[in-house]
């Protein structure tokens, strides 16, 4: 009987575990925001003028393209004022609310692709030509989280 008892109280105890788990889900302190893609770039010396001019142009107009169309919520540039050796010096950061599946980013490329112009082999000879003056060093991914 005393078995029979004990069993019984510990099936009311996973019982009532079980049943508190999604409250204490719903209680998480903090709540899931949007993403955030930072790309760390290092600027040889002597092409900060170049890279700078490509930025304010080239990859604002992308940028400004990719916010008319609700992909994006926000974007900038920042500059690591005292990078260590081997740090990059600019960071590029683009913001927004979700990743797209594979079909919508599919219809987003070919969307981007008529705007622009171009051809994905311009596009990419267009970033090797970059690559005499900077390199991309690190490209992270990051999720906001605020306090609830």
């Amino acid at each position: 009987m005393k078995r029979i008892k004990t069993a019984l109280a510990a099936a009311t105890i996973a019982l009532a575990a079980s049943a508190a788990s999604p409250a204490l889900a719903q209680d998480y302190p903090l709540k899931p925001g949007e993403y955030v893609q930072m790309n760390g770039i290092y600027v040889e010396d002597g092409g900060e003028l170049t890279y700078a001019e490509w930025l304010a142009t080239e990859w604002k107009k992308f940028q400004e393209y990719a916010k008319s169309q609700g992909w994006i919520s926000d974007y900038g540039i920042y500059a690591n004022v005292n990078p260590r050796e081997g740090e990059p010096n600019i960071y590029l950061v683009v913001q927004f609310a979700s990743i797209p599946d594979a079909a919508e980013q599919e219809r987003r490329d070919k969307a981007f692709d008529q705007w622009s112009r171009t051809t994905v082999s311009e596009q990419v000879a267009a970033s090797g030509n970059r690559a005499e003056y900077r390199t991309v060093i690190s490209s992270m991914l990051l999720q906001e989280y605020t306090p609830r």
